[in-house]
């Protein structure tokens, strides 16, 4: 089949564009559509996303608009247009990465069939916490509620356009089914999963996704803690919605070390650093071998964001034996183990974390425990369900 791969837009590296990337592994002779394409926000995943991309990206008439990265937001009212006017034909198979930013199922399939690997519903019209704060302006808020109307009309329309939906979550399946009356199958994302784990430390992580050594070998083995260097981690992409804040409040009031990796996102960085306290310390945005060793030596990972979709970073945490405590709600309820691979806490408040933080420094938790949860959500896993999948629309 001649596949076709298309995505939102790309003008930045997280979750959801480490999904794209495996898929564009996965097929390398597939063309790549996107509305923009920003390499210069890749950060330290650049290079390596350059070499594989440039050379198959198709970018809409969104590329001809001075400085369309800058007013993503604004550019929502005409992304359906974006992605109309690509031409689909002679294509067997789209498959489509919707980050719910954009519109990209609105694409003039033709006789292709289209499958969409949707990581989320629109957040901003469904209710559900954004990295962006526009409630506290009245004008923008009754502004964007009237457009926010007519594009829940237009996404609902779109949505019917996908002859398979993939949902990266039960937590995403389950809003598929409310928002657009539509069934999902589940394929977790993929996870760099080391390809053992002892007793003595971690070795042969699969560094698909290294900025410094893509495929390259292990470090060696590590202890889990070494005692003079503990400290609890957090990180991503610092959004609003991630609620940083509430890892920082949380250790701070503990009088506990917190490190934080990850890219500003509309200056959200700024208000963290007013309530850091002075064990709190921001890393920037890191490698994945960098991650790597985080994950390694830290305490446990707080993950604190509001309803997320799926949280790849809190398996990420788990495949190299570190603990996660998360807020009890969204996907993370489906890739941490209560007790197990660490500890869910029920209110979103800087006391309630805290509690969750005591638990664990109270208990014993096993590396392997957390390793072998996270093996489920695997890379090979991934690939092999993608490729069942798609098998069966080549018959």
């Amino acid at each position: 089949m001649r596949i076709a791969l298309v995505h939102d837009y790309l003008k930045e590296y997280g979750g959801a564009e480490a999904v794209f990337e495996t898929l564009t592994d996965l097929y390398p002779k597939a063309d790549i559509f996107t509305s923009f394409y920003a390499p210069s926000y890749f950060g330290p995943h650049r290079s390596r996303l350059q070499k594989k991309w440039d050379h198959r990206v198709h970018q809409s008439f969104f590329k001809y608009i001075p400085f369309a990265h800058k007013i993503i937001s604004p550019l929502r009212l005409l992304s359906p247009l974006a992605f109309k006017f690509f031409d689909f034909s002679g294509y067997d198979l789209i498959i489509s990465s919707a980050t719910g930013a954009y519109f990209p199922n609105a694409v003039n399939k033709k006789s292709a069939k289209l499958i969409c690997y949707c990581h989320t519903p629109p957040r901003y019209l469904y209710g559900l916490p954004t990295a962006r704060n526009f409630q506290k302006y009245p004008l923008l808020k009754f502004l964007a509620n009237i457009a926010n109307h007519f594009l829940r009309l237009a996404d609902f329309k779109f949505s019917q356009n996908v002859d398979q939906y993939i949902a990266n979550s039960q937590t995403t399946a389950a809003r598929i089914k409310k928002f657009y009356r539509r069934s999902a199958i589940v394929i977790n994302p993929p996870i760099e999963v080391p390809l053992k784990l002892t007793k003595s430390g971690f070795s042969g992580p699969q560094r698909t996704r290294d900025s410094d050594a893509v495929g390259g070998q292990p470090e060696g083995s590590e202890d889990r803690q070494k005692p003079d260097e503990c400290f609890y981690l957090t990180g991503g992409r610092l959004a609003r919605a991630k609620r940083y804040d509430i890892a920082i409040l949380a250790c701070k009031k503990l009088n506990l070390p917190l490190k934080i990796f990850g890219r500003d996102f509309a200056g959200f960085e700024a208000e963290l650093r007013k309530l850091a306290g002075p064990k709190t310390e921001f890393l920037g945005e890191v490698t994945q071998s960098q991650k790597e060793t985080l994950f390694k030596t830290a305490k446990a990972y707080l993950f604190c964001s509001d309803n997320e979709d799926f949280g790849m970073v809190s398996v990420e945490a788990q495949a190299l034996g570190c603990p996660v405590i998360g807020y009890n709600s969204g996907g993370i309820r489906e890739t941490v183990i209560h007790g197990k691979t660490g500890f869910l806490f029920d209110k979103l408040t800087p006391d309630s974390c805290a509690t969750a933080i005591q638990k664990l420094n109270q208990s014993h938790l096993n590396p392997q425990d957390c390793y072998r949860n996270a093996l489920k959500f695997s890379r090979p896993v991934f690939l092999k369900k993608i490729r069942n999948l798609v098998t069966r629309f080549s018959r």
